[in-house]
């Protein structure tokens, strides 16, 4: 087969099969158009949260026996699924949750399997739990994120009705398209009572045990048979229900020898779960949330807009009285968020095309502003093939693509208007692009592909959340690669006119003749001259780098939101009541509720918000708990209502409770910035390590309110029972319980059916003082009443409220926030600080480190094991470009120096590096080496073309002189519009440094490099 280049040429075939290539090119333009507005739009990307919740119910229990009879054994059966990474494990009176989370690499389709082995071998340990544990219960929604939370309230109309007001309105947002699921969520649960009076029954001489039996006989559903006809079958029905309250009243008592009805010795009255586990209050009322889930890749902006002309319908139609609001909603967010990024991508698109104007003229600058939106059409097809939205990552890499994908359009043009300007005819120097630059072009392409291969391909939950990067950027590189090969000689053979003759050049290289190319030409043969200087001088410059990274730089993991959310997390004392936290939560409210900068207003006591935003991580749940969410119309706002309710925190409005004001944030849930996790046996031991350390952070000058995430024990009433004395008066241990929660709390009975409900019904006590606990009358197995003082001893005792394990350990975490620095600053500072302490720690006792550090690591760890991949790819590629081990290991030896300029625009713009900024810096360096390989080849070429080296070195860096100054410049001012995002600000910052050091390094320290490495003579300034 013959190897003529202009057989293979496309660029030639381009320019002479000229109708087929403005087809392809009006079609390349109608589809990018038709996939730009068929593209989704998203805030953030699709993420998957890997974790599973898992709960259990043991009521009476303890703290430690839900840790060791109930959380111990489910633990040891869910470290047996695959993928699984960790579990964190909550005990409290009664209660257990188990928060299980696989590895970051865990496939997202597995999960559905992996959920199903939870509750295969949940449900296989539950029958080896001991008797009266309710579960184990597997909630796999808890990775839901709901697109759209709306309340339902009505002041002074009952909770039930609430409920089924809104149940209508559930099933009427299922029925949109892409709606995944609706959930009703604040419901607090129904409940029947039937109060009674113990002093009265122990007269009568009836039991808790024989109104629950009576009860239950009335009101439980059995087959009653039926009877076969030579027609229809007859089923007998037995009138068994007691959803009425008369009926409940009407229940007939065996007393001696007679009957009495319930009624005359009991009241009964409808009500709701007392003390309440979970209540939502909006907008400072009383009301019921309905969570809208979408499915996974649908358009958060053409959903919500059904959403919303839904809910307006709905609002409409209900009941006078009851208000239907939305809270929450993610296609503002979406809008708001798309709508700034394409404004900064259009003005990055815009200066990219008048950098190329003003650069080469207009006719070449307008080839080149063609050659930008087509490129970008393409990666809008590639994208949209793929199943891409248009979100904060893939927007981000659109610009930062910008940047790059202007240098094959400029190379190819500028190559053509050279050999123009030689003497050539355009058709001729249309096709030279591809004899000459189209290798090198594309062997630079996929160096910087490459270059962004560890953020695509990163294991890792951090790496799912950003690796479109990856593809973006790859799909816009390799589509600029294409269109400067067939469309760029195409639109030049069509709008650059030909070099008069009398303008022609003399001489080869006569256009880099001019003053300035002049004394560029000295300056570089002076770096050629004194490349010992150079070279170290780099060297140096590197090293200071590093360092400066290192101690000046500040770190971070992933930046805060930009969101307009104010989160206001309450914590009282462990075992307060939630009426406690109920009182509290209530004066925050009065305070948010009259702020002028509040829009949306929600409350949530008993356990945290739902998620309504991928990184927001709910708070399992507890009594002592309640967490305000205030948002505001902009950022701006957002301050002020956390800078006055700070304020307010500060000069002690709630004093009872640790009241904390804070803000989301971007990447994996971190609940505080600084966590360090004491890990040992002896909750008593822990407790007493962990307030030493916490002492001992607490004097970090960056450190604010260090605390213990749990430690205080609480009171409990004590009976302490004597068996003979038990056995003498005719009382079990069973039958003690029973009573005291009869009194205190209420004992279920039956469970009444009740349209699409099921309500419990509780017996209780009439309340009683707490100086009454002696007198409480107690009725033996012989119908004798005796007082609460002749069953035992009662004595006032304490006990753990709260036990946790971390992988089956327990510990305690000590929390902090932090100001005027960054997390990682501050932990690794406290970490050297705390070295003696942890040297002085009992033998099996030790410090962890958590938070945002720990999740950093994960996340840096994910990306240094793709790393080595990445490099053995770039090397491939450049071997088979540079055909030399020299030539190679040159390249490579310029892709770290991108850390030199990264540092002083970080440390410029006071701004800190973290995963974010890593990515950028990662991709830094095959932007580099792409410089590097194209000036090398362009030596090469010099050199076939019958040059001295020397002359061929300074030659060609003064060739790629405008090429190299024209992308340097099209890149930084198309990264400036980033550098005012709270996302991509580090990583816009890292390449405009970068970017510009990076030329420097292309055109000066390079020759140096390559002088030095081949041993070059110097060129004189005479020559």
């Amino acid at each position: 087969m013959s190897m003529d280049p202009l057989r293979f040429n496309l660029s030639a075939h381009a320019v002479r099969e000229r109708s087929m290539t403005l087809f392809f090119l009006l079609v390349t333009a109608v589809v990018g158009v038709y996939s730009f507005f068929a593209l989704g739009r998203a805030e953030d990307p699709n993420f998957t949260v890997r974790v599973v919740m898992v709960s259990a119910v043991w009521p009476g229990a303890t703290a430690s026996q839900m840790e060791l009879q109930v959380a111990e054994p489910l633990e040891k059966r869910l470290q047996e699924v695959r993928f699984f990474d960790k579990i964190e494990t909550t005990a409290r009176p009664g209660r257990v949750d188990m928060k299980v989370t696989f590895e970051d690499f865990t496939p997202s389709d597995t999960l559905p399997e992996l959920f199903y082995q939870v509750r295969k071998r949940m449900q296989d340990a539950a029958p080896g739990l001991p008797p009266g544990v309710q579960g184990p219960f597997v909630n796999d929604d808890f990775a839901d994120v709901y697109f759209s939370l709306y309340a339902l309230t009505a002041p002074g109309l009952p909770p039930r009705e609430l409920v089924r007001e809104a149940e209508t309105l559930r099933d009427r947002f299922s029925r949109v398209d892409g709606v995944q699921k609706v959930q009703i969520l604040g419901e607090r649960p129904e409940r029947v009572f039937v109060d009674v009076d113990p002093q009265q029954l122990a007269q009568l001489g009836i039991g808790p045990q024989q109104i629950a039996e009576a009860l239950d006989a009335w009101n439980r559903l059995l087959p009653a048979g039926l009877v076969e006809t030579s027609g229809p079958r007859l089923y007998w029905r037995v009138d068994a229900d007691l959803a009425d309250l008369d009926a409940i009243a009407n229940v007939p008592l065996q007393v001696g020898e007679r009957l009495i009805r319930l009624g005359d010795i009991a009241e009964v009255r409808r009500g709701y779960e007392d003390p309440p586990g979970y209540m939502i209050r909006a907008f400072a009322e009383e009301a019921v949330l309905i969570g809208v889930v979408l499915e996974r890749g649908r358009n958060g902006l053409d959903v919500g807009a059904e959403l919303a002309e839904l809910h307006t319908e709905l609002s409409a139609g209900l009941p006078l009285g009851m208000e239907f609001r939305q809270i929450t909603n993610q296609r503002e967010a979406i809008t708001r968020s798309v709508e700034l990024f394409q404004y900064k991508f259009l003005l990055a698109v815009l200066v990219v095309m008048l950098v190329s104007f003003a650069s080469i003229g207009f006719r070449p600058g307008l080839i080149v502003g063609i050659a930008v939106p087509l490129t970008l059409c393409l990666t809008f097809l590639l994208m949209l093939m793929r199943g891409m939205n248009f979100d904060r990552i893939t927007l981000g890499a659109l610009i930062i693509a910008l940047g790059l994908l202007v240098d094959d359009a400029i190379i190819a043009i500028e190559m053509m208007l050279v050999k123009m300007e030689e003497g050539w005819d355009r058709l001729r120097a249309a096709a030279h692009a591809w004899t000459v630059t189209a290798a090198p072009m594309l062997s630079g392409t996929l160096v910087t592909v490459i270059g962004f291969v560890p953020i695509g391909f990163a294991r890792s939950g951090v790496g799912e959340y950003t690796g479109n990067i990856f593809w973006v950027l790859a799909f816009a590189l390799l589509a600029s690669w294409l269109v400067a090969v067939i469309f760029t000689p195409y639109l030049g053979v069509l709008l650059l006119k030909d070099v008069p003759r009398d303008q022609l050049a003399e001489k080869h290289g006569a256009q880099y003749q001019t003053p300035n190319y002049q004394r560029f030409r000295r300056l570089i043969q002076r770096c050629v001259q004194f490349r010992k200087t150079v070279v170290l001088a780099t060297v140096g410059l590197f090293v200071l780098s590093i360092v400066g990274m290192q101690t000046l730089v500040q770190k971070q993991f992933f930046p805060s939101s930009d969101r307009p959310e104010v989160l206001v997390d309450v914590h009282l004392p462990e075992g307060s009541s939630i009426g406690a936290t109920d009182a509290l939560t209530r004066r925050i409210e009065a305070q948010l509720r009259d702020h002028p900068d509040v829009v949306s207003l929600s409350s949530y006591l008993g356990a945290g918000a739902p998620r309504f935003f991928i990184s927001l991580n709910p708070e399992q749940p507890s009594s002592n708990f309640a967490k305000v969410v205030a948002i505001a119309q902009d950022e701006h706002g957002r301050n002020r209502i956390m800078a006055d309710l700070q304020a307010a925190v500060d000069a002690g409005a709630y004093p009872e409770a640790r009241v904390r004001v804070h803000r989301l944030l971007f990447g994996p849930p971190v609940v505080f910035p600084v966590e360090f996790r004491v890990v040992g046996d002896d909750p008593a031991v822990l407790r007493e390590q962990a307030s030493r350390l916490r002492e001992l952070i607490s004097g970090h000058p960056n450190v604010v309110e260090p605390h213990l995430d749990w430690g205080d024990r609480v009171p409990v009433v004590r009976l302490r029972l004597d068996p003979e004395r038990l056995r003498a008066i005719g009382l079990t241990a069973s039958d003690l319980s029973n009573q005291l929660q009869l009194q205190w709390g209420g004992m279920p009975v039956t469970v009444l059916r009740q349209d699409i409900r099921s309500v419990q019904l509780l017996v209780r006590g009439e309340g009683s003082e707490l100086d009454n606990f002696a007198d409480l009358p107690l009725r033996t197995a012989d119908g004798r009443t005796i007082t609460l003082s002749q069953a035992g001893l009662i004595e006032v005792a304490s006990e753990e409220p709260v036990l946790k394990r971390y992988n089956r350990e327990p510990y305690i975490t000590v929390q902090a926030d932090i100001q005027g620095a960054q997390p990682p600053n501050v932990t690794m500072s406290l970490w050297q600080q705390m070295a003696d302490f942890r040297a002085q720690l009992p033998p099996g006792y030790r410090v962890d480190i958590g938070g945002a550090v720990e999740q950093s690591a994960k996340g840096q760890d994910s990306i240094a094991k793709v790393q080595p991949i990445m490099l053995a790819l770039m090397l491939v590629v450049i071997m088979l470009q540079m055909r030399t081990f020299s030539g190679t290991l040159m390249v490579l030896a310029t892709a770290p120096l991108g850390v030199i300029g990264a540092t002083l625009a970080l440390l410029l713009g006071n701004q800190p590096f973290g995963f974010v900024a890593l990515l950028g810096l990662t991709g830094l360096a095959g932007i580099l080496m792409r410089n590097t390989l194209i000036l090398t080849k362009q030596i090469d070429d010099n050199l076939e073309a019958g040059m001295q080296r020397n002359e061929a070195l300074v030659e060609a860096t003064v060739q790629r002189t405008r090429p190299v100054l024209l992308t340097a410049l099209a890149a930084v001012l198309a990264f400036v519009p980033l550098t005012f995002d709270a996302f991509w600000g580090p990583m816009a910052y890292v390449l405009i440094g970068g970017t510009l050091v990076g030329s420097l390094i292309t055109l000066l320290f390079l020759p140096g490099l390559y002088a030095l490495w081949f041993r070059v003579k110097p060129v004189s300034a005479a020559h």
